[in-house]
């Protein structure tokens, strides 16, 4: 029996990076990632570091760059977090960003959009406890969650090149068998999730 998607691709998948730091090795990485990517995966950066602290108060009246990124998410059809570790959980503008686009009430933009989380560190473990941080939030946010691969990345000098290469194959490979099991989450997401 023929599988049936909610729309056929290529699908457009938001990759927001949790550091907004210039020189973010993240940053650096989610760029490879986005070259291995399959061709069913179109993938843009939603960034994140034009944003306000998120304040309850402006719910009624929501920011610009909220709408934007509200609007950004809404449009993607899954969303890739690449981020650091900050303090053994996420970057305060990352979570400030999920707020922004979770509110207010009744108006989830991360609602059903099938997510994958990547992050790199020079550290052993990488972001393995940050990651774990943002999947509670992610899940509380009613956002499908990619467990069946883990990808916390060990980042050393070189790891990825200026031409946004990943140097080391099995890194490169890993990260490659990453972004195909994504794309068949977001494909499989899109067939059982309602995204109305």
């Amino acid at each position: 029996m023929a599988e049936t998607y909610h729309h056929e691709p290529p699908y457009r998948i938001g990759v927001i990076v949790g550091s907004i730091a210039a020189s973010s090795i993240n940053r650096r990485l989610a760029r490879a990632l986005m070259a291995l990517a399959p061709d069913a995966l179109e993938c843009d950066f939603i960034e994140i570091d034009r944003l306000p602290l998120y304040d309850r108060d402006r719910d009624d009246d929501y920011p610009q760059e909220a709408r934007e990124l509200k609007r950004a998410i809404e449009e993607a059809d899954g969303l890739l977090f690449v981020t650091p570790e900050y303090n053994r959980s996420i970057p305060g503008a990352l979570k400030n960003a999920i707020d922004w686009a979770s509110r207010p009430y009744g108006e989830n933009a991360l609602s059903r959009k099938p997510v994958g989380i990547v992050g790199t560190s020079p550290g052993g473990i990488a972001t393995a406890v940050g990651q774990q941080h943002l999947k509670s939030i992610l899940a509380y946010c009613n956002a499908p969650l990619m467990n069946e691969i883990e990808a916390y990345v060990q980042y050393t000098d070189g790891l990825v090149d200026d031409d946004d290469r990943v140097t080391v194959d099995s890194t490169r490979d890993f990260l490659t068998d990453y972004m195909r099991s994504y794309d068949g989450f977001v494909r499989r997401v899109l067939t059982v999730v309602p995204q109305d």
